[in-house]
């Protein structure tokens, strides 16, 4: 199913916490109600605590699991999840920026595969280009407002140079490179630094020609983020009412056929340099 998340974004931590407090109920063979009842919870919050959509306190977790029979050692590995849970991620101090749940998954996952038909993606975007579109998208920020966006997007990808960087796959259409984001000059430098990064054994970008014609991403941009084997995939897309998220295993897999389909349409990653170098001197021929 789609499910909009709420605005505190749960981590793949919390996720799993969720998920195993789930299987421990189902496990015992209780039902929300049979199990609300008597520690004098709405079944709503217990609904909430396995979806993860409330961080349940170390008190609450110690209850269920003793409502659950957990065995000691499992039930302080569930507390001990749960604090680990909790703990603030950097995005939060950009919460005024991030008001979804997208960055706090993003930063835990090992693999990252993105559709972007329109734009260059935000983890690719450098100052300039990314200072340019949200400028135009959000015309009413004040100078300081608008260098904090900047700085928030600028801080995403750190994630890309540290020792636990995710294998990132851009698939890009020819349109988000002719786009002219600011001056010829802007568009010149963004193209120049996704060249960069083409080389890093993490990152793979290839571009889908506009001669393609139609093709099956035209409904719109996408993400999927994969995590370890305990933690199925997720597909995100966002717009300006709100990010949807695609948890349900058979939209997940629609998803990554769609993205499979479309890289076999794009050109390889080497052709894919090769044709952004070639539109970085349309831009601005040197």
């Amino acid at each position: 199913m789609l499910v909009g998340m709420a605005s505190a974004s749960p981590t793949v931590r919390h996720r799993r916490l969720g998920r195993e407090l789930r299987r421990l109920r189902e496990r015992a063979e209780l039902t929300l109600e049979e199990v609300s009842t008597p520690l004098r919870w709405s079944t709503a919050k217990l609904s909430r605590i396995e979806n993860a959509r409330t961080m349940p306190s170390s008190t609450d977790i110690a209850d269920l699991c003793d409502l659950y029979a957990v065995d000691p050692s499992a039930k302080a590995g569930l507390i001990q999840l749960g604090q680990d849970a909790g703990q603030r991620g950097w995005w939060t101090a950009y919460s005024d920026v991030f008001a979804g749940a997208y960055v706090g998954l993003e930063s835990e996952a090992i693999t990252i595969r993105t559709w972007e038909p329109l734009l260059v993606p935000g983890l690719l975007q450098n100052e300039d280009y990314a200072r340019e579109l949200i400028r135009t998208s959000r015309p009413g920020l004040a100078v300081t407002e608008l260098e904090r966006y900047v700085a928030a997007r600028m801080a995403r990808k750190i994630s890309l140079l540290s020792s636990k960087a995710p294998s990132l796959h851009v698939l890009m259409d020819e349109c988000a490179l002719r786009r002219p984001v600011g001056s010829p000059a802007i568009m010149a430098r963004q193209l120049g630094d996704i060249l960069q990064v083409t080389d890093w054994p993490n990152i793979t970008v290839q571009i889908l020609p506009l001669q393609i014609g139609a093709h099956c991403g035209l409904e719109g941009a996408f993400s999927l983020l994969g995590f370890d084997a305990e933690d199925p995939e997720v597909g995100y897309t966002g717009c300006p009412g709100g990010d949807v998220y695609v948890e349900a295993t058979d939209q997940v897999e629609n998803l990554k056929l769609t993205f499979e389909r479309l890289a076999g349409a794009c050109l390889s990653p080497e052709e894919s340099a090769a044709f952004i170098a070639a539109i970085r001197s349309d831009h601005a021929p040197l």
